[in-house]
């Protein structure tokens, strides 16, 4: 299992800061970002290797399963 950011709304947040420097924006008052968005990511196939047992009712609320 993986709880983390999702990469995708980093790199978008990246791209609004980057373009935001270029057109003129000092860095230093730019306000900080955080995270709004938190992913959860579950390997089926590890767990069954390691013979974990993942309750169906949290694959359920994962974001990604993978089989």
């Amino acid at each position: 299992m993986s709880n983390g950011a999702d990469l995708a709304d980093c790199y978008l947040q990246l791209a609004i800061y980057a373009a935001k420097i270029l057109k003129g924006a000092k860095p230093a008052d730019l306000p900080v970002q955080q995270i709004v968005e938190v992913e959860l990511v579950i390997n089926l196939k590890t767990a069954k290797t390691l013979r974990l047992t993942i309750p169906p009712t949290l694959a359920g609320r994962a974001d990604e399963v993978i089989e």
